[in-house]
């Protein structure tokens, strides 16, 4: 998961808590603030009737068409000891005027006349008002809630991105840089000390990786050029003792496999040869190149030296793709593609070449997908044939690279594709 969404995921979860908790204590809060004045209002109600009792004055009708409405009781001592003198409470109580029951405040409060007597005074008023009040506030409250947390969300969302802008543009530039191209420079000015340094330590990283691919660039076309004459003197050695009358047929049999195993560290050494120059631009013998001629051309080659595969080859030219290429690097380009269709074609299998104006693709016959991520790899080799190096279609993939062509794999329908466009 992205940081953006791990760290909004959390906020949100942060804020669903703080804020129902806040909610529910501003909702009770109120309805106790409502509760308090409706209260308030019994009791200003109950003492003008208990003075107006004390003192022998005609009583109210206990149903004055008011919202406080009463009852007034002779109660006994007992009774008056068994319960406490005042209370409040919520009750479905009976409107005579409206017959029905209706939600009610309800106070009840004991006392004793001057006669030693005691009473008891209920008085109610209906709390219809109140539970109305009650669902406008609970609807506002959500109202605000939900805006309150769409709010909090939205800056703390713009805010994060804000401040955390720097850190993606780094993470840009890391995903698109490649030790093996001229990549732009960082430019991401921030004022924030972490991210400066952050953007400091990957600069001196990216510095002392591109010195050592360098010196490692250097290393390999030298060494592969210093491995050049003593590979030749060996095997003009190893080809003249093979030449020798008195050797038995187990030592011929031996020398053949040096000579072989010889020949291939020759082909590997040359390829990596290659690929030092091609990476150090040593080619500059750039010109228009027809690549179906190329093709043709060494497509009969091909054709001879794996003929014992029964290999067909059907070349469809739709359209002429020429380029401008270094035309060594061109025949390596075609003859790495032949090599690899005819190396790795099953016997009595299919070549199909297909060329057109802007792009060319050769497809042979095959079991089983290869790793699209790793074959263009250096060394990689996905079924290990005998005499290959691994770098065949490294180098194919470098020089359209330095050639500003795409080669991309597929696996379609039993067939290993390779295609190439401008």
């Amino acid at each position: 998961m992205k940081l953006f969404k791990l760290a909004m995921w959390r906020m949100a979860a942060a804020m669903v808590v703080i804020l129902t908790a806040w909610a529910a204590f501003f909702y009770m809060a109120v309805m106790e603030e409502v509760n308090d004045e409706v209260d308030d209002s019994l009791e200003d109600y109950a003492e003008t009737l208990m003075i107006r009792s004390l003192s022998g004055e005609e009583m109210p009708s206990s149903s004055n068409g008011s919202n406080n409405q009463y009852y007034l009781y002779e109660v006994t001592a007992e009774y008056a000891d068994r319960y406490p003198h005042i209370t409040y409470h919520d009750e479905m109580v009976y409107i005579a005027e409206k017959e029905e029951y209706e939600p009610a405040r309800v106070l009840i409060q004991i006392f004793q006349a001057d006669d030693g007597i005691y009473h008891e005074l209920v008085v109610y008023t209906p709390t219809i008002e109140k539970q109305d009040l009650q669902r406008a506030m609970l609807g506002w409250i959500v109202f605000l809630y939900v805006l309150l947390f769409l709010a909090i969300l939205s800056v703390n969302a713009w805010v994060f991105r804000r401040n955390m802008k720097p850190l993606y543009v780094l993470l840009e530039w890391l995903d698109n840089y490649r030790l093996d191209s001229h990549s732009k420079p960082l430019e991401n000015p921030t004022r924030v000390t972490e991210f400066q340094t952050l953007n400091e330590a990957v600069l001196r990283s990216m510095e002392r990786s591109e010195a050592l691919y360098e010196q490692q660039k250097l290393f390999i076309g030298n060494a592969s050029h210093e491995m050049q004459t003593p590979l030749a003197i060996c095997r003009n050695r190893l080809e003249m003792l093979m030449e020798d009358e008195t050797l038995t047929e187990k030592q011929l049999e031996e020398l053949a496999k040096t000579h072989q195993t010889l020949e291939n560290l020759t082909r590997m050494n040359k390829s990596l040869l290659m690929l030092c120059k091609i990476e150090n631009h040593q080619f500059v013998d750039v010109r228009s190149v027809c690549l179906n001629e190329l093709m043709a051309h060494y497509l009969d080659t091909y054709q001879e030296v794996y003929g014992y595969k029964r290999i067909r080859v059907q070349m469809d030219e739709q359209g002429s793709f020429r380029t401008d290429i270094s035309e060594s690097l061109a025949i390596v380009l075609v003859t790495n593609l032949l090599k690899n269709a005819f190396v790795h074609s099953v016997e009595d299998g299919e070549i199909r070449i297909l060329f057109t104006e802007s792009a060319f693709s050769i497809s042979n016959e095959g079991e089983g997908a290869l790793d699209a991520n790793r074959i263009f790899e250096r060394f990689y080799q996905g079924a290990k044939k005998e005499g290959s190096t691994g770098l065949g279609l490294a180098l194919v993939k470098s020089i359209c690279r330095v050639s500003q062509l795409e080669i991309s794999y597929a696996f379609e329908e039993g067939r290993h594709i390779f295609s190439v466009k401008k």
